[in-house]
């Protein structure tokens, strides 16, 4: 299995390349600058300056790929829609790191996190950017995708415990720590479980 890390050097993208690599598995870093991670294998190229040939020979690529300038979250659908079109019609898996904006709350699936009255305004226009980004890429029966969602409370400095627990579409829990959220993504990688599915990764 060969797998790509697309913003290799990001927070999550960088814990997620270095996670594939302790695990001996091929992994090459994607990366617009000199390569910060463990990989020993490098493309250096904008993600928008992505070919289908430079994607042919991975079998899974992980889109670690943010955006947090509020001027341009347009990016979020745009950079999706771009990789979606290269792995088109192929049997190339693409695992994008999502929100949690948009997990449901309760049972009912009534309201999603990003609606309930105390979610934090200055998140919001990033949450909605996201959330747009999941109902677009569930119209996509050409790609085989999986968008992953972290608890709520997206930890940096999380612990690794190394356990984690999963959800499909609903809070189940209050945090998880980029460790944790990158043993997901690369068990996810590696097992292929949830194809054409969404689902959300907590520690507590």
């Amino acid at each position: 299995m060969k797998i790509a890390v697309i913003a290799a050097n990001g927070k999550a993208g960088k814990l997620i390349t270095n996670e594939a690599v302790n695990r001996g598995l091929d992994v090459t870093a994607i990366v617009r600058s000199e390569n910060k991670t463990k990989a020993d294998k490098v493309i250096q190229k904008d993600l928008f300056d992505l070919t289908k040939a430079d994607l042919a020979s991975f079998d899974v690529i992980i889109d670690a790929f943010g955006q947090p300038d509020q001027e341009k979250l347009d990016q979020h659908s745009k950079s999706l829609t771009f990789l979606s079109d290269l792995v088109s019609n192929t049997e190339q898996r693409l695992l994008i790191i999502g929100g949690a904006g948009s997990l449901f709350v309760d049972e009912t699936h009534t309201m999603k996190l990003v609606e309930a009255p105390d979610f934090p305004e200055i998140y919001k226009n990033t949450a909605l950017a996201q959330s747009k980004t999941l109902e677009e890429i569930k119209q996509r029966d050409d790609v085989l995708w999986t968008f992953i969602s972290p608890a709520p409370d997206f930890q940096f400095e999380g612990e690794r415990t190394g356990t984690y627990k999963t959800s499909d579409d609903e809070v189940i829990g209050t945090s998880v720590s980029y460790a944790d959220y990158a043993i997901a993504m690369v068990d996810e990688a590696v097992e292929g479980n949830h194809i054409q599915k969404r689902f959300a990764v907590f520690s507590k």
